[in-house]
């Protein structure tokens, strides 16, 4: 290898650097894309990440990278990158979790359109649960999908399989989405960080609209340089985003909340709390004001979530090509939303602009909401095989209930590593900004970042 990193130090370097070692010749695309196919031959057999891996077209597109290098390559050119198996990819079939989804796409979706155009390399696609409901990666097409931290738990979910993909070091940069919390959840329990940018900020054609506007498409990253970067090209904002994450944040006013919408019963562990408390600290230490308050969700916000999120399962379960494929648990969560008339889901969509309205009051004393990420350690693999719809939905709320609120007001949250447990499994907090404002996030996670790094710690398998 021509560049003086050995192999494992590049294949953890981060997409941002990467680009930047193919820019300056120091490596090659194809060397660095030869590299990650050889460390997913032998490590992905005890993660699952990847369903499929893109080998001899990965190689192809390296190869037009390296001859394209020089002025006026992407900003990504050469890097090798994971699309999450809910975004279309041409020539690949987009299985949502699922066998019931056969048929090949001949385009590819817009943000993987942009991502090439950027010069990225698709080295495939990752593992996610059946149509993204559930916050672990399990599944009877797929198997389960294991985090690298510790293989008897999962990453999480949906985008669970880009999660284990960046942390073990098998791409470069990771493409997830987020319904109700599915960037943010895999980054938390990997040990990385994502954000989920502003409603619309990515788009998700052909597949607008998910889940009654929950949803949105964006990275998951080892570094806030190398997500920024990412949502620079899937965004179209040029190095809007990539700028904010190398300038200084400012003296910013941060709020620390830790409760939760009305009706939701969970309750932070111990350690969940200690990581928002040292996160707060930190702030404090880098000069900015952190002050506890209480968010005012009023007594809507579970009810827009869950009716536009059972809504949004249902109509993507009647859109299977072969929904007789579906798995039983899938169908129950499709039942659970029939009842719900299109008429409330667009109250439920009203309601949460009230929801952000309330929430959004917060801002007019503080640039930055931070509360805590997951409330508990993720699932050991099959701890809700075999339970119904009710029961999954309940188990989830319990241990990651802070992401959902957000994707129903639609302003950017992100996931930023703090730390681990004592069983050496990741922590996380979670960064919430005003609408529109994923460049203050990006700031601010990059200095949190900058004072206790956590992106040369690897997982146990990598």
């Amino acid at each position: 290898m021509s560049t003086t990193l050995d192999a494992t130090e590049l294949a953890f370097a981060g997409a941002a650097r990467q680009a930047d070692l193919i820019a300056a010749g120091t490596v090659s695309s194809r060397e660095l894309t030869e590299l990650y196919l050889e460390r997913i031959a032998r490590l992905d057999g005890q993660l699952n990440a990847y369903r499929v891996v893109l080998a001899e077209q990965a190689l192809t597109e390296a190869d037009a990278a390296d001859a394209r290098r020089g002025e006026g390559a992407g900003p990504l050119n050469g890097v090798p990158i994971a699309i999450k198996d809910d975004a279309d990819v041409a020539g690949q079939a987009t299985m949502f979790g699922t066998g019931a989804n056969p048929s090949i796409k001949q385009t590819d979706s817009t943000m993987v359109a942009r991502l090439r155009e950027a010069g990225a390399v698709v080295l495939g696609k990752t593992n996610v649960p059946e149509l993204m409901v559930c916050c672990f990666t399990e599944t009877l097409s797929q198997g389960a999908t294991r985090n690298p931290w510790n293989p008897n738990h999962t990453p999480g979910g949906s985008s669970g399989g880009t999660g284990a993909a960046v942390a073990a070091g098998l791409c470069g940069v990771g493409h997830g989405s987020d319904g109700a919390g599915s960037i943010r959840i895999p980054a938390a329990w990997c040990g990385l960080f994502g954000i989920k940018p502003q409603r619309g900020r990515v788009p998700l054609s052909p597949y607008d609209d998910g889940w009654n506007g929950l949803s949105t498409y964006g990275p998951i990253a080892r570094t806030v340089a190398d997500a920024a970067r990412f949502l620079d090209v899937a965004a179209g904002t040029g190095s809007r985003y990539t700028e904010a994450a190398a300038g200084p944040a400012g003296r910013l006013r941060i709020a620390l909340a830790t409760n939760l919408p009305t009706g939701i019963l969970a309750r932070p562990s111990a350690d969940a709390l200690r990581a928002v408390e040292e996160t707060a600290e930190h702030l404090r230490a880098l000069g900015h004001t952190v002050t506890e308050t209480r968010l005012d969700f009023g007594p809507l916000a579970g009810p827009s979530v869950i009716a536009r999120y059972l809504g949004g399962v249902r109509d993507d379960f009647d859109r299977l090509e072969q929904p007789e494929y579906a798995e039983r648990r899938t169908r129950n969560f499709a039942r659970l939303g029939r009842p719900i008339p299109g008429v409330l889901v667009e109250k439920a969509v009203r309601a949460g602009m009230g929801v952000a309205r309330r929430v959004g009051a917060t801002f007019e004393h503080a640039d930055v909401i931070l509360t805590p990420g997951p409330a508990k350690p993720p699932f050991e693999i099959g701890a809700l095989q075999g339970r119904g719809a009710l029961w999954t939905l309940n188990a989830m709320l319990d241990r990651v209930p802070y992401y959902a609120t957000y994707n129903a007001t639609g302003q950017p949250a992100a996931s930023v590593p703090a730390g681990f447990d004592a069983s050496g499994l990741p922590l996380a907090v979670q960064l919430v900004g005003r609408t529109d404002d994923e460049a203050t996030l990006l700031s601010l996670a990059a200095e949190l970042e900058q004072a206790r790094p956590w992106a040369h710690r690897r997982p146990s398998v990598s």
